[in-house]
């Protein structure tokens, strides 16, 4: 799998980890995004390749800027793979 292939699946655990530290549910934070609640499921599991829209509608709702989520994704990726 190249690096960036398994973006899907950090940043799903990245906003998965955000929500729970907040004891949002997943239908809560869905509710809060305007999204259905199965969507949310399968963007923190990796398997929806998430939308530009979608994303920052999560993080809105998550109320944390786009950017820091991103962020991590990135620092942690510098620290185990070389990003191309």
């Amino acid at each position: 799998m190249a690096p960036i292939d398994d973006f899907p699946i950090r940043l799903g655990r990245i906003l998965r980890k955000a929500r729970t530290s907040k004891g949002l549910s997943q239908e809560k934070l869905a509710e809060l995004a305007g999204l259905h609640r199965t969507y949310i499921g399968m963007v923190e599991r990796g398997e929806k390749n998430i939308s530009l829209i979608n994303y920052v509608r999560i993080s809105l709702a998550l109320d944390t800027p786009p950017q820091e989520f991103i962020a991590e994704l990135y620092n942690n990726a510098s620290t185990t793979t070389h990003i191309t």
